[in-house]
């Protein structure tokens, strides 16, 4: 895989991701902060790797795969600057995801956490809803706090 064709990849990863929030969420300036590529194989893992070290550098090693920060990329939700390579995982036969930041996390939490496809995950430093909805590839994350927050990295 060459560095174009990542690009492309991670902006259709991100233009789903926005499909699937949209047919969900109310909020529309939520922009994108972080996405993640779920590879489908151990070889596509592999070539994936190389591409986005050409374009980016690790900034965290995750039991799941690594987390780079890439040259901000364009997408159809805003900037991307972090991106994960997932390995493979039979828990994930989506193509990817992508975490957007909600303006008001509290309320928006209060309105949608009852509703069909998403769900709280916990974490020790913080939360996430997850959305999964079986008509899309892809599953849309809402974090708090987000993770360039959470990294120190806004």
């Amino acid at each position: 895989m060459n560095v174009e064709d990542l690009k492309a990849l991670v902006q259709e990863i991100v233009k789903q991701a926005c499909k699937l929030k949209d047919a969900h969420i109310t909020e529309t300036n939520a922009t994108v902060n972080y996405a993640a590529i779920f590879a489908q194989s151990q070889q596509e893992y592999e070539k994936l790797l190389v591409a986005v070290k050409q374009i980016g550098k690790i900034i965290k090693e995750t039991p799941t795969g690594p987390l780079f920060q890439i040259n901000p990329l364009a997408t159809v939700a805003g900037k991307l600057q972090l991106l994960k390579i997932r390995a493979p995982d039979k828990t994930r036969p989506e193509r990817g995801d992508a975490d957007f930041t909600i303006t008001d996390y509290p309320a928006f939490k209060k309105t949608y956490l009852s509703k069909p496809g998403f769900k709280l995950i916990e974490r020790q430093d913080f939360e996430m809803i997850e959305l999964i909805d079986l008509q899309f590839n892809v599953r849309a994350y809402f974090s708090y706090l987000p993770l360039d927050q959470q990294l120190g990295l806004n």
